[in-house]
């Protein structure tokens, strides 16, 4: 009995397992390949040496933008150096300009001499624009000596009020004269020296007025009137002389008499269409009564006090009031708040000597 050959198969276990081995060794050999550290380390290499090339390039545009900034400063330096050298040309020309005057004219009598010769045109040159400007005047003034004040009288505007206390204290200076002096004749009473310094500063200040400007003069004691009748809250113009002469004549017909009523006074001011744009007034203390005769016969100082403070809140707003004042005995607040009356309107405060003006 003969035994069946084998028959031989070429996809037996062992020729699989062979085949798996070599398949997973070729596989692991493809992994270690792929993944091979030297590999990443020239990756990072690469990207490291990208980034250094951006730093450069941009230090490298920051440093030629420095350069251009640096070439810019150069030019302007080189710029104000040339200025700076012309100038110094020039000055340079100017020195020895100076120094051949000089030399031409080292005669120290003769530079003397030209000197006094252009002081005499200066003064010259002078006193004809102050007779320039005198003739332009409205209306001239001159005092004793023609003397000239600096008192800081706001003098323009184009509308200008003047209020003239003429009440019966206007006559003296101190209680008693004034008693005297009210009961004299009327001719005494007009020449009192401290109702003519008043006339006399009324006839000042419409001598200062512009020619352009406008005025009205009004006199108070109990009540306000103006001096040239008729002329109620109408403003008159300071080029008319005639008219202004005729102010003058009258007001030097006005007798003082009476009480003080400053807010009868200071009530004209707001009955305006056209309201004034700076007021004077000449007074000399503060008001005995209000709108109407008070029922004592003597007023105390607190109560005076009183009184100017109810006229000055009839004052409008915004006009300046100027202030001049000859002191009355017995009064000693008068000055204190008339200075304040000046200074809150932006007026002016004086209270002149007596041979002013």
């Amino acid at each position: 009995m003969t035994r069946k050959r084998r028959q031989l198969n070429t996809f037996s276990l062992s020729f699989l397992d062979i085949m798996a081995c070599g398949f997973g060794a070729v596989t692991l050999l493809f992994l270690l390949l792929k993944h091979d550290p030297s590999d990443l380390s020239a990756a990072e290499n690469e990207a490291g040496t990208q980034w250094e090339i951006a730093q450069l390039q941009a230090d490298i545009t920051d440093g030629e933008r420095q350069r251009a900034q640096l070439r810019n400063s150069l030019n302007e330096i080189d710029e104000k150096l040339v200025a700076t050298q012309g100038l110094s040309d020039r000055v340079l020309d100017d020195v020895k300009q100076s120094q051949r005057e000089l030399s031409t004219q080292s005669d120290p009598e003769q530079q003397i001499a030209q000197l006094r010769k252009q002081v005499e045109m200066l003064e010259q040159q002078t006193a004809e624009l102050q007779d320039a400007g005198a003739s332009q005047d409205v209306r001239q003034f001159i005092g004793d000596g023609d003397r000239q004040y600096l008192t800081g009288l706001k003098l323009g505007g184009n509308r200008v009020l003047i209020l003239l206390d003429a009440s019966d204290s206007m006559l003296a200076e101190t209680i008693i004269d004034v008693l005297r002096q009210r009961n004299m004749s009327d001719a005494i009473k007009r020449q009192s020296p401290k109702w003519q310094r008043a006339l006399r500063t009324v006839e000042w200040l419409v001598a200062q007025l512009p020619a352009r400007s406008q005025y009205q003069l009004y006199t108070f004691n109990t009540k306000a009137t103006p001096v040239l009748s008729n002329s109620h809250l109408q403003w008159q113009d300071a080029a008319d002389n005639i008219t202004m002469d005729s102010i003058i004549a009258q007001l030097k017909k006005t007798l003082p008499a009476g009480g003080t009523s400053l807010i009868n006074a200071f009530a004209v001011t707001g009955m305006f269409t056209q309201r004034p744009d700076n007021i004077f007034l000449i007074t000399d203390g503060l008001p005995t009564q209000g709108e109407s005769q008070p029922s004592h016969t003597t007023v105390s100082g607190r109560a005076r006090a009183q009184l100017f403070e109810s006229a000055v809140k009839t004052l409008p707003r915004g006009v300046p009031v100027n202030i001049i004042l000859f002191p009355m005995e017995g009064d000693p607040a008068a000055a204190a708040l008339f200075w304040k009356l000046g200074l809150t309107s932006r007026g002016a405060f004086l209270s002149p000597s007596r041979d002013w003006p």
